[in-house]
């Protein structure tokens, strides 16, 4: 176990599976205390849960069981990460759902749940860690560091996915926004946006017509996994990361580059 965390206490939402999975478990191989927070702690691809492997591995964690899209139980995750830790050094943003249509396809309760989960989840997670970030003494000239999940369809479009773009590109701006507003307060504030990354998501993100054209956008002879993610999820959460705010790094295989 690696110890370039050590000592920091970290939340990650939708860290049951996938993306967040892999971030929980990074950073607790890291040295920090992790809170995995999600609606539940079955992980997608089945097996163990993320508490359980990073137990299991020597690391510290506890799992929260958290709807992102609800203020008050974003209020309880962070006032109970605090109530045991005493502070909270890293908020990752992690957690999203997605409609998989285009516009005229697109219903309005589909809508609201994309944007419920991925923008507004994204806002009390934001909001509720800067008022307890606010609040620390700083260590390593900064008091606290925020991480989002944004999406490299939140930079370009791609077919037929219109309620998750957008929210990915709310992800960006709020990054950048908070990243200005905040600095005098010592706040760091940052994105990710992975390009295909493949997880154990079912359903679209397995569509053959999908996953071809996603080949055809990737120059990198192979998709992403989520510890590639996992991987600059680590280094922005770190001290190593000094003097970057209000950035958007893109993971994903060269897509943009194309």
């Amino acid at each position: 176990m690696s110890s370039l965390l050590a000592g920091k206490i970290a939340v990650v939402t939708g860290a049951s599976s996938g993306i967040g999975r892999a971030i929980a478990i990074g950073f607790a191989g890291e040295g920090a205390s992790v809170v995995i927070a999600d609606i539940t702690e079955q992980p997608v691809e089945g097996g163990d849960s993320t508490l359980d492997l990073i137990t299991r591995a020597g690391g510290a964690a506890f799992f929260r069981k958290t709807d992102v899209g609800r203020w008050d139980e974003v209020d309880a995750l962070i006032g109970a990460t605090v109530e045991r830790h005493g502070r909270l050094d890293v908020m990752v943003n992690n957690a999203a759902t997605y409609s998989g249509t285009a516009l005229l396809q697109t219903e309005p309760a589909q809508w609201e749940q994309v944007m419920r989960v991925n923008l507004t989840g994204i806002f009390n997670g934001c909001k509720r860690a800067v008022q307890q970030m606010i609040t620390q003494e700083p260590r390593q000239e900064v008091r606290g560091r925020l991480i989002n999940l944004g999406s490299q369809q939140g930079i370009v479009t791609s077919p037929g996915d219109l309620p998750y773009g957008v929210s990915k590109a709310g992800a960006i701006y709020i990054t950048r926004q908070i990243a200005v507003d905040y600095a005098k307060h010592l706040i760091v504030c940052n994105c990710i946006s992975p390009g295909k990354i493949v997880t154990g998501a079912g359903g679209l993100a397995k569509d053959p017509a999908r996953l071809e054209y996603q080949r055809q956008r990737t120059p990198w002879p192979r998709f992403g996994r989520p510890q590639d993610v996992a991987n600059a999820a680590v280094f922005l959460a770190s001290d190593r990361a000094s003097f970057i705010t209000g950035s958007n790094l893109v993971i994903d295989g060269g897509w943009l580059a194309g």
